[in-house]
């Protein structure tokens, strides 16, 4: 009995993680706004031309926002009455470089609005952020 159950659970964990696996897409915005990637990544190269730290400061962010519920953007939202916000906590009271995803957000509105997520940018971000201290991998 054991052995059917374990297998019945094995199943469905591996057709969970093939269903994740195939609804994952690198071009996901090709078609809804593709200049997607360029306007993010020119947010993020002015920043870093103006302040070497914002590399990892994207980087540090990325990781505290998918730290806590996932990688929701949660981290960027601000406080609101007695509301407190994820970025002011006592862990995310350091983080900074928040005006880069606010620049590359207003951006990526620009060429199409209401279609890309906050979070998305975020991870953008970072992943441009690294990338571009590191140009060997570009």
């Amino acid at each position: 009995m054991a052995t059917i159950a374990y297998s019945l659970v094995s199943a469905l964990v591996m057709l969970s993680i093939s269903y994740c696996v195939t609804s994952l897409s690198l071009n996901h915005y090709d078609n809804t706004c593709p200049h997607l990637e360029y306007a993010v990544k020119s947010a993020v190269k002015k920043a870093i031309l103006n302040d070497k730290t914002v590399p990892a400061a994207l980087l540090r962010m990325h990781f505290h926002d998918c730290f806590i519920r996932g990688c929701d953007g949660s981290v960027l939202l601000e406080s609101k009455g007695k509301n407190k916000a994820e970025k002011d906590g006592p862990p995310n009271i350091s983080l900074h470089a928040f005006y880069v995803i606010d620049n590359a957000k207003k951006a990526v509105e620009a060429l199409c609005p209401g279609i890309v997520s906050c979070a998305d940018i975020l991870a953008l971000a970072s992943r441009d952020a690294v990338a571009l201290i590191h140009p060997t991998t570009n």
